[in-house]
């Protein structure tokens, strides 16, 4: 089941799935975080603000924000519970209720993840390598849609931006996980939290529910910088790949195995995949700046 967006009916969509505002602990209220999104030609966004106590369980209404040429998708980081190393959970729900019921009593990490799920929404293990999620830590709240490889602010908070190794272990185990990459912006004094990872969506239209039915399908990939035109699985077990200027393309699989073809301003890559160790395996585009596009994982 390869599962790609390139050849799906529609356009691709940019988004940032993980977004805080003046309703949790984000610096701008939500009309202005929508506004400088939509600013920069995005086409949606999901503001996902801590469904905590401490800030009366929101669940952020930017409708009123919508326009012809930009959607938003109600969202939030729900916690519960703790991991094994101790700190309270983060879970990332797009496409949820406005009226979403807060947390029940003793309720655990894994419920409240099922009930974002029972309730429609596209659910993500938020920021593996952040606080330290081990393998049995994600196994433990059951099957979930993605995993968030990109996490901009970690960037400027700790140095783990990149959760992608979570990712590959779990494919590699047999789990089947897409990717997800964010900014999870709060527009903090001295940090770079916009701008650092977002996902396009091959959607028939610019609906929220057209754009998170795709999400759930996995039919997106995620970026933080080069653009995928194309990817094409070819009878012979070749992968082509057209994209933006870039220096390499990998098509790795379980381990350490990969395929890359590397060069100066590379747009299309035919790579062989005879020798790769399936069931699976994912594209990368890498560029001149260090910039990265994934696909999600491609099944056989």
């Amino acid at each position: 089941m390869h599962n790609l967006p390139f050849d799906k009916p529609g356009h691709f969509y940019r988004g940032n799935l993980h977004t805080h505002s003046t309703r949790s602990d984000g610096r701008l209220s939500p009309e202005a975080t929508c506004a400088y999104y939509r600013d920069l030609g995005y086409d949606f966004l999901s503001i996902t603000d801590h469904f905590m106590e401490r800030y009366g369980y929101p669940i952020t209404d930017t409708r009123p924000f919508d326009t012809p040429a930009f959607i938003t998708l109600l969202g939030a980081e729900l916690h519960a519970g703790q991991t094994l190393s101790g700190e309270i959970w983060h879970i990332l729900a797009n496409g949820l209720p406005a009226d979403f019921p807060r947390n029940l009593p003793d309720e655990s990490a894994p419920q409240l993840a099922r009930r974002a799920l029972d309730a429609g929404a596209f659910v993500t293990v938020a920021h593996p390598a952040w606080y330290n999620l081990s393998e049995e830590d994600v196994i433990a709240l059951g099957q979930m849609h993605a995993i968030e490889v990109i996490n901009g602010i970690s960037a400027d908070h700790n140095d783990k931006i990149d959760s992608m190794y979570m990712l590959d272990v779990m494919l590699s185990r047999g789990y089947r996980y897409n990717a997800l990459a964010t900014d999870d912006t709060h527009f903090k004094p001295d940090f770079r939290d916009t701008l650092r990872g977002w996902t396009w969506v091959k959607s028939e239209s610019l609906t929220a529910g057209s754009i998170l039915g795709a999400l759930k399908r996995g039919e997106y990939y995620s970026s933080t910088g080069p653009v995928i035109h194309s990817v094409e699985v070819i009878p012979g077990d070749v992968i082509r790949v057209r994209c933006s200027p870039c220096e390499s393309v990998f098509v790795s699989s379980k381990g350490s195995w990969a395929q890359q073809k590397h060069g100066h301003n590379l747009t299309e890559a035919e790579i062989n995949i005879r020798r790769l160790e399936k069931p699976y395996c994912r594209v990368t585009v890498r560029d001149f700046n260090g910039g990265r596009a994934w696909t999600n994982p491609i099944w056989f």
